[in-house]
């Protein structure tokens, strides 16, 4: 099983974006998933990062680190009523319904395994994630 870390970024937010997928390997990080868009958010970001993530482990499954608490939100608590009621919300339309349907039914296809982290205190793995999604949205590819 794969170790990712994933983080996005938005600046200014909604403005220019990007992400980064970071994989660890022997206590050593390395990006292997970097993308970017214009006039996004953060939180479009951050969901494009875990869908490259899943992507990229495919098959053979993963653990994904990411600090968007907004994220493990959405697949464990809300979009499976959404999912039930045929993506509708009570309250109006699902904002970025097109990441979630996709990273929904992704998570659900391939072994994952979200492991929350709290962003910005010093996390290696997190950090290098945090700057390689800010060097993906000044254009910086692989």
């Amino acid at each position: 099983m794969k170790i990712l870390w994933t983080d996005g970024s938005a600046e200014p937010n909604p403005g220019d974006g990007g992400f980064a997928v970071i994989e660890v390997i022997d206590g050593v990080g390395k990006p292997v998933a970097l993308g970017s868009d214009k006039n996004t958010t953060n939180i479009r970001m951050e969901g494009s990062a875990l869908i490259a993530a899943i992507k990229y482990a495919g098959e053979e499954g993963c653990e994904i680190h990411t600090d968007s608490e907004f994220w493990l939100n959405v697949l464990n608590k809300w979009a499976p009523s959404w999912a039930a009621n045929g993506w509708q919300k009570k309250s109006g339309p699902i904002k970025n319904l097109d990441l979630v349907q996709e990273l929904y039914e992704l998570y659900h296809k391939y072994p994952v395994e979200l492991i929350w982290t709290r962003g910005h205190v010093g996390t290696k793995f997190n950090e290098m994630a945090d700057e390689w999604a800010n060097k993906a949205r000044l254009g910086t590819t692989l």
